[in-house]
């Protein structure tokens, strides 16, 4: 039985779609107006296992990631850059995309841009105007009025009172609002801004207005999941759920899912703090499969601290992995044992993918354990389930050769690779597997690589 966290109902629910064996699940994406960051790493990848996971169960998956191409944010860059808001936004939908690809994400069924779906966003702001759930204020500006929709706060399980309180003077700075809490649906164009002919005159639509749009257009009233980062819990998707069910007169989303935040060297990412890093600059270091691999160590929920000294211990255990891969032929996966059985009650539970690596790890020194013992039959069997399970978590796909070797700096072998190659050796020696030990060495050797043997420790050096 497979368990998500619902944001919506703060437990684990037993998944069960609206239509047997169908999913649809909306997936806020990103704001294009520059490169993507190892924040939105965490998003892509957290959603793209829960995809890969729902498809490897069977499920007829439609997996929606919108991108908001037209915001203050981009407007702002492409006058700072003398560009065409269009060609701005292109481009940093091309680099997402080459991002994605070294990450080994699987492209999302449908990738809905708002500026293609303004009629859709004109006809919810409009029916939502009839309803009197919306009003236009003096200023031109539509907004959608908070203190009409009864269900308000639900999602961050935050009050409309609290809210107001917090909200402080600013209804006096707004006075086009009735509410300080009110936002904003339709803004009026200002000069040379790009704009779309409205009720309410040129304008643009707001943020949040862009999702509901969208994910009713493809979706309709109610769908499964509605996905993002728990930075959108509030205003975001509580502002969605407000203008979808004020509109339909349906409930939205039954299974709300968010992934946690990122922390720099445990401080927050920030570009003041220099500790800001892009997916780019993060790839001239590490291999799109060990950035992921990295994301995989926390489950989706939990926070995860970015450090140069995590992202060495994830190439180190990738690496180990593939070792156990290492030489052995092609076969049919083992079936029915217990690594299987611990690696999807794993997923089972919230996706739990920590928990699934650390039953691919015990799997991977069983398999190292009988190719020790010169059973290379049943340790290609072993190793064929190691990769066929890899695969649902989108790793362990690359010839394990061609990865070690990839894995290579200028000196030759990456220490990563040393190591988990010495480690290998040490196992086969304590099962007194003293042809696989020499093959080991005599394998570095020929990189380069002498090995000491101290008591149980071994050293090694580059000749």
């Amino acid at each position: 039985m497979l368990e998500i966290y619902n944001t919506l109902t703060h437990k684990k629910e037993e998944f069960k779609p609206i239509e047997a064996k169908k999913v649809r699940m909306y997936v806020c994406g990103m704001t294009v107006y520059d490169y993507c960051h190892i924040g939105h790493a965490r998003v892509m990848i957290a959603f793209d296992v829960i995809y890969r996971y729902l498809l490897h169960k069977g499920f007829h998956v439609t997996y929606a990631r919108n991108i908001t191409d037209i915001d203050d944010k981009i407007i702002q860059r492409a006058i700072e850059n003398n560009e065409d808001f269009h060609d701005l936004t292109q481009r940093f939908i091309d680099a997402m995309h080459a991002d994605e690809e070294s990450l080994g994400l699987l492209r999302p069924s449908m990738e809905p841009r708002a500026t293609d779906n303004i009629p859709a966003i004109l006809k919810m702001i409009q029916t939502l105007i009839d309803k009197e759930y919306a009003y236009q204020g003096e200023n031109g500006d539509v907004y959608y009025d908070v203190s009409k929709f009864k269900g308000y706060g639900k999602l961050s399980r935050r009050k409309l009172e609290d809210l107001r309180q917090g909200a402080g003077d600013r209804i006096a700075i707004d006075t086009a609002k009735h509410d300080p809490l009110d936002f904003v649906l339709w803004k009026p164009a200002k000069e040379g801004e790009p704009s779309w002919d409205s009720p309410w005159g040129a304008g643009r639509p707001g943020w949040h207005i862009e999702c509901s749009a969208m994910s009713t257009e493809l979706f309709g009233a109610t769908f499964d999941i509605h996905g993002g980062g728990k930075d959108l819990q509030f205003p975001h998707h509580e502002n969605e759920i407000a203008q979808s069910e004020a509109c339909t007169g349906q409930h939205f989303a039954n299974y709300w899912i968010h992934n946690g935040f990122i922390r720099v060297d445990n401080e927050k990412m920030s570009k003041s703090l220099n500790n800001f890093f892009t997916i780019r600059e993060v790839l001239k270091k590490y291999r799109g499969e060990e950035i992921r691999y990295f994301m995989l160590t926390s489950q989706y929920r939990s926070p995860l601290n970015y450090s140069e000294e995590q992202l060495k211990s994830a190439s180190k255990a990738l690496a180990r992995l593939y070792v156990a891969l290492r030489g052995l032929p092609e076969a049919e996966a083992i079936e029915k044992t217990n690594y299987a059985f611990r690696f999807h009650s794993a997923m089972h539970d919230d996706f739990n993918t920590p928990e699934a690596l650390a039953a691919l790890f015990d799997l991977s020194r069983k398999t190292n354990k009988i190719h020790q013992q010169q059973d290379k039959e049943a340790a290609a069997s072993h190793g064929a389930l190691l990769k066929q399970l890899g695969a649902i978590l989108g790793i362990l796909q690359h010839d394990p050769e061609q990865w070690l070797q990839g894995n290579a700096s200028e000196e030759g072998l990456s220490a990563d690779v040393i190591e988990a190659l010495i480690q290998k050796r040490l196992d086969a020696k304590a099962n007194k597997n003293w042809m696989e030990a020499d093959k080991i060495r005599d394998d570095l050797s020929q990189q380069g690589i002498s090995l000491e043997d101290k008591g149980t420790e071994t050293i090694w050096r580059r000749d």
